[in-house]
């Protein structure tokens, strides 16, 4: 198991970077809103408004992270949480002056609404940009590993804020938390971009990610993902609130059991993390299974749990094998739905859990109080079985990473992108088209509009320069070797003929998708550019 998260982030430094940076910025959040709830019941002594509070945070994600998708789609997904994080952390440095001021409470209120709005991005964004960075065989444990650390942050960062709020250190909190932004950002910066070939402009996004008919290839691939969200997010939102009624009313334990019961959660968020994506690498099928299974029992032992420490342990459970669903359906919605619209379909996926966790917190209190905890928890975990089982008859066709042919895998081995993020490696090599050369069929000619970056499967190839009248053969290329990529990236007709001596394969990319991936790796554009000035030897 650790084998795996040893092997992706050893070899994969860009996502460790990711990953590291989002780490320190999710402690930072969690130190955060301690101190803004403490900051703003201080300032008030109203609880009304702490309620408010509440809902602001949820409020944008419902109403904006089906926009914040579209955005991610339309631009460079880097950028985006680049744009976002810089936006959030400038935000810290007004709160921190507030806190230090004694500003109003509505400028403060008004700053963390800023700040909920701009954090609707962070989702969308960052598991759609994932993809990009790791190949598909790599997704679930590059989810787990995110999971996790998210998990982690949720223990960490309320821990490091009780201690700053003990010390009498409020603003510094705000100014910690703009400081985990600022190193994320920085990180981000430091990320390849996607769409930057020396020379070339950017490149337009594809008519699926700007057009309604975007909308209409969501509908087959989101259907399971969407109720197995929406059953997990019900029953979660549910737990959040339900820690106080077990602590206070059902256990007695009083209220500082509530932290207890809290951590419990955090705790199975790690568990879930770190188990969830070796597993979840292996296909989708067993761990639904595995997280219904264990979400669902877990959930209906807390309503039978007599002890604080065995609520804790059922808690743990639960929690454990919601987010192990999560992890799963997080990697079934980056296969099965297109790079053009993934940002928009994890933007609908974010909008139906941000509903489905305050319908949980709503709902599942008040029929915790009505028919009791016992029936509450063992409908929720009828619940969670049900949406697995219908998750996993829905998405059937996406339980299982597609493997790539022979000729596409050899693609990816070659030396000369050798550098570039595996993710957006594999899915160059995913859109590539196969075509037959016969002998003698011109492939490229000299003069011509270049539209095309090719890839030799099999089969023999001669470069030809016409010179003052006289064909000239240049060289002969074979399986491995490259052309067409000249006229792409100078933007320039192409410089040679290329004519198939023997009967081959080849593999052809599209001229905006070779552009992009160039874009990705520093350098490439320069190897391509070297491959026949005796640069790199052949």
């Amino acid at each position: 198991m650790l084998a795996t998260y040893r092997r992706l982030l050893g070899g994969n430094p860009a996502l460790t970077r990711l990953l590291a940076g989002e780490f320190v910025s999710g402690i930072g959040d969690w130190l955060y809103l301690v101190a803004l709830l403490i900051v703003v019941y201080a300032e008030s002594e109203s609880a009304l408004l702490l309620g408010i509070i509440g809902a602001a945070r949820i409020l944008p994600y419902v109403l904006l992270s089906v926009p914040a998708g579209i955005v991610v789609d339309r631009f460079e997904r880097r950028l985006v949480l680049l744009v976002t994080d810089v936006g959030r952390g400038l935000l810290m440095l007004v709160l921190a002056g507030l806190v230090v001021v004694d500003g109003p409470i509505w400028m403060i209120v008004a700053a963390s609404i800023a700040a909920a709005c701009l954090s609707t991005f962070f989702g969308p964004a960052i598991a759609a940009l994932l993809p990009e960075l790791v190949d598909e065989s790599d997704l679930a444990p590059a989810n787990g590993a995110w999971a996790t650390l998210d998990s982690l942050g949720y223990i960490i960062g309320p821990a490091v804020a009780g201690f700053l709020i003990a010390a009498g250190g409020l603003a510094l909190a705000f100014l910690l938390n703009a400081v985990s932004f600022a190193v994320v950002a920085v990180v981000l910066w430091r990320l390849p971009a996607r769409s930057s070939a020396a020379g070339a402009a950017p490149v337009e996004p594809t008519p699926d990610a700007a057009s309604p008919a975007g909308w209409g290839q969501l509908a087959r691939p989101l259907v399971g993902p969407l109720v197995l969200d929406a059953a997990g997010s019900l029953v979660l939102g549910g737990l959040g609130v339900l820690t106080v009624v077990l602590a206070v009313d059902v256990l007695g334990a009083g209220e500082a059991a509530t932290g207890y019961l809290n951590a419990a959660t955090g705790v199975g968020g790690v568990v879930a993390g770190i188990a969830g994506g070796a597993l979840v690498a292996r296909g989708l099928g067993l761990p639904l299974v595995v997280g219904g299974a264990v979400a669902a029992l877990g959930v209906a032992w807390v309503g039978f749990a007599g002890s604080l420490l065995t609520a804790m342990l059922a808690l743990g459970i639960g929690v454990a094998g919601i987010l192990l669903l999560d992890v799963a359906n997080t990697t079934l919605v980056q296969r099965t739905v297109p790079d053009a619209i993934r940002g928009r379909a994890l933007g609908v996926v974010q909008t139906s859990s941000a509903i489905f966790y305050s319908a949980g917190s709503l709902l599942l209190p008040v029929l915790a109080t009505g028919i009791g905890v016992a029936p509450t928890m063992v409908g929720s975990a009828i619940v969670l079985a049900l949406g697995t089982g219908a998750a996993l008859v829905l998405s059937a066709r996406g339980m299982e990473p597609s493997a790539l042919d022979p000729e596409r895998a050899a693609v990816i081995r070659l030396p000369i992108f050798a550098g570039l993020p595996p993710g957006r490696l594999e899915a160059v090599a995913r859109a590539m088209e196969p075509l037959d050369a016969p002998a003698g069929q011109v492939v490229v000619r000299e003069g011509a509009a270049a539209d095309r970056f090719y890839v030799i499967a099999d089969g023999t190839y001669a470069v030809t320069q016409r010179r003052a009248g006289t064909e000239r053969e240049l060289r002969r290329l074979g399986p491995g070797d490259v052309f067409g990529e000249i006229g792409l990236i100078e933007r320039s007709p192409r410089t040679a003929t290329v004519t198939a001596v023997s009967g081959g394969r080849l593999l052809a990319l599209d001229g905006a998708a070779f552009l992009e991936l160039v874009g990705s790796g520093p350098g490439l554009g320069t190897r391509l550019l070297d491959l026949y000035r005796g640069a790199i030897g052949r």
